[in-house]
C-alpha cells in the first residue's frame, strides 16, 4: 500500500508541480489518459469493429470526400509549418541547441498554441485509416500505418505538457512540411487515373519521409554529445527514439513495397516487357504487354492481368 501511495504522490507531483503551468488547463492536457483512450479506441474501431461493420457491405466510394479531406490536410500542414517557423524556427531559434521557453511573451505563447495545435493535428490524421475501412481497402491498414498513427497522438502529448517549445519543435517543423507534400499526393491520387498516371514520385514520398526521420534524430542526438542549453535528454532520447523507429519501419516499407515488388515483376517475365500504371491503391488502372494493350475499368483490367500473371 505504501509502494502504491508512492507511486501515486510522484505521479501527481509530476502532473502538477513538473509540467508547463501554461498548458495545464487547455483541452486534453489535465491527463494522458483520455488521449490514450482515444488511441487506443482508433486502433480498436480500425482493427476490430470497422472491418467487423463492413463485412457484408459494399465498399463506399468517398473520392470526392477524400479530396477535400486531403486538401484541407494541406492547408492544415502548411498553417502548422508557417506558425513553428515564425515562432521560432525561422527567426531566433538555434538548430544547434534550443532551450524551452517558459515565458508568457508573445512569442513564447506563440509556440505553446502552435504546439497543441500540432497534437490535435495527430487526430485529423486517423480518418486516413478510417477512409480505408470504409472503402475496404484493409491492405492499406498495414501494421505500420496503424502504429504511426496511433502511437503519435501520446507521443506529442508530452511535449506539450511538459516541453511545448525549444529543441524538440524541429520534429514537427520536418513533420509538417513533408505532409504538405504528402496530402498533396494524396489529394491528387484521389482525383482518378487521368491524375493518377502523373503520380510516379510516390516511392520518392517515402524516401523523402525517411530523410525526415533522418534528420529528426540527427538533430535530436547530437545534444548527447554537447547540450550547451542543458536540453532535457529525456526528451532528446523520447523524439530521437520515434526517428529511428519510424525510419526503420518506413524503410522496411519501402523494401517491400519497391525493392522486392520490382524484383519480382523483372523476374516474373524477364523476355516480356510489360508497364503497370497503379492508382494510389495499388489497383492497375492501365497494363500493356507488347502483344496488347487494355484500358478498361479498374476492375476488368485487374481480373485481366489475374490472368495473364
Amino acid at each position: 500500500m505504501d509502494a502504491l501511495n508512492k507511486i501515486s504522490a510522484t505521479w501527481q507531483d509530476l502532473m502538477d508541480n513538473k509540467s508547463d503551468p501554461r498548458t495545464t488547463n487547455w483541452f486534453l492536457m489535465s491527463s494522458p489518459l483520455p488521449t490514450v483512450m482515444i488511441c487506443l479506441t482508433y486502433v480498436y474501431l480500425v482493427k476490430i469493429v470497422g472491418p467487423a461493420l463492413m463485412e457484408n457491405r459494399k465498399p463506399f466510394q468517398l473520392r470526392k470526400i477524400i479530396v477535400v479531406y486531403n486538401f484541407l490536410q494541406v492547408l492544415l500542414s502548411a498553417w502548422l509549418f508557417w506558425g513553428l517557423g515564425k515562432s521560432g524556427w525561422f527567426t531566433n531559434y538555434s538548430y544547434r541547441c534550443q532551450p524551452v521557453d517558459l515565458s508568457y511573451s508573445a512569442q513564447a505563447i506563440q509556440m505553446t498554441h502552435f504546439c497543441w495545435w500540432y497534437y490535435f493535428s495527430k487526430f485529423t490524421e486517423f480518418f486516413d485509416t478510417f477512409f480505408f475501412v470504409l472503402r475496404k481497402r484493409y491492405d492499406q491498414v498495414s501494421t505500420l500505418h496503424v502504429i504511426h498513427h496511433g502511437i503519435m497522438p501520446f507521443s506529442v502529448w508530452w511535449g506539450v505538457k511538459f516541453m511545448p517549445g525549444g529543441h524538440s519543435t524541429f520534429f514537427g517543423l520536418l513533420n509538417t512540411f513533408v505532409h504538405i507534400i504528402m496530402y498533396t499526393y494524396y489529394m491528387l491520387a484521389a482525383m482518378g487515373p487521368q491524375v493518377q498516371k502523373y503520380l510516379w514520385w510516390k516511392k520518392y514520398l517515402t524516401i523523402l519521409q525517411m530523410i525526415q526521420f533522418v534528420g529528426i534524430f540527427t538533430h535530436c542526438f547530437q545534444l548527447i554529445f554537447h547540450n550547451p542549453c542543458n536540453y532535457s535528454y529525456i526528451f532528446v532520447y523520447w523524439i530521437g527514439g520515434h526517428g529511428v523507429l519510424f525510419y526503420f519501419l518506413f524503410r522496411s516499407f519501402y523494401q517491400q513495397a519497391y525493392v522486392a515488388k520490382s524484383k519480382s515483376v523483372k523476374n516474373d517475365e524477364p523476355n516480356d516487357k510489360k508497364t503497370l500504371i497503379v492508382d494510389d491503391n495499388e489497383n492497375i488502372v492501365e497494363y500493356k504487354k507488347h502483344y496488347e494493350t487494355k484500358r478498361d475499368s479498374i476492375t476488368q483490367i485487374n481480373k485481366a492481368l489475374a490472368k495473364h500473371l
